[in-house]
C-alpha cells in the first residue's frame, strides 16, 4: 500500500510538473528579428509576452542577437531614452501587423558601448523604419548627435518562432491521469492473484 501512495504521488507529480513547465513556457513568445540599411546589419531573438494589447503589439522582455560584430549586450527599459536620444523614450513594443514598431521603437545597448534604437518614423515624407546609433562620448540630447552617432533609413521584419499549443496541456494531463490508472490496476491485480497464491497454499 505504500509503494502504491508513493508511484501514485510521483506520477501525479510528474504530471504537473511537466504540465505547470509548459504552462510557464507558454506566458512566453520567442521571435527571430532582423534589419539592415547602409553599413548596419543587426540580428536576434526577441522574448515576448503571448498576448498582445489592443492595438496587436507584444512588449518585448529580453533580446539577443548582434548588430556590426558587437553583441548585444541588454535591452533599455521600457519608458527611457537610449543614452544620446533624449528625451525620447522607447516603449519596447513589437507587432505582427505591416508596421511592426511603434514611433518610439525598442532599444539596446552593445558590447562596445554602444545604444541603438530602431523605431518607425511617420514623420518622413515616406514613413518607414530608422535606427538611432549612439557611440561614446555620449552627449545627452537628441540635438547633439555627434560624427559617430547616426539615425539611418533601415529595413526591419520580425517573425514569432513558435506558438505555444494549449493542446499540450491536455494531452500532458490525460496522459498522467491514465498512467497513474493503469499503474492502481496493475497493483490491484499483483494484490488479488497473490490472494489466490496464499489460499491454494
Amino acid at each position: 500500500m505504500k509503494n502504491l501512495a508513493l508511484l501514485s504521488a510521483t506520477a501525479l507529480t510528474t504530471t504537473f510538473g511537466l504540465v505547470f513547465g509548459t504552462m510557464q513556457t507558454a506566458s512566453a513568445l520567442d521571435w527571430n528579428w532582423n534589419y539592415s540599411g547602409t553599413g548596419i546589419e543587426a540580428n536576434g531573438t526577441f522574448t515576448t509576452n503571448d498576448t498582445p494589447n489592443e492595438l496587436g503589439y507584444y512588449l518585448i522582455s529580453g533580446i539577443t542577437g548582434i548588430r556590426n560584430g558587437e553583441t548585444i549586450t541588454g535591452l533599455q527599459p521600457a519608458g527611457t531614452p537610449i543614452p544620446g536620444n533624449e528625451p525620447f523614450n522607447v516603449d519596447n513594443l513589437i507587432s505582427l501587423n505591416s508596421q511592426q514598431l511603434t514611433g518610439d521603437g525598442f532599444g539596446y545597448s552593445t558590447s562596445a558601448g554602444n545604444f541603438v534604437s530602431p523605431f518607425f518614423a511617420t514623420f518622413l515624407p515616406t514613413p518607414g523604419y530608422l535606427e538611432v546609433f549612439s557611440a561614446p562620448p555620449l552627449t545627452p540630447g537628441f540635438e547633439n548627435l555627434g560624427t559617430e552617432d547616426s539615425e539611418l533609413p533601415i529595413r526591419f521584419s520580425a517573425t514569432i518562432i513558435s506558438v505555444p499549443e494549449p493542446t499540450s496541456i491536455v494531452s500532458l494531463l490525460a496522459l498522467g491521469t491514465f498512467s497513474t490508472h493503469l499503474v492502481l490496476k496493475r497493483k490491484k491485480l499483483s494484490k488479488l492473484t497473490d490472494n489466490k497464491l496464499e489460499k491454494v497454499s
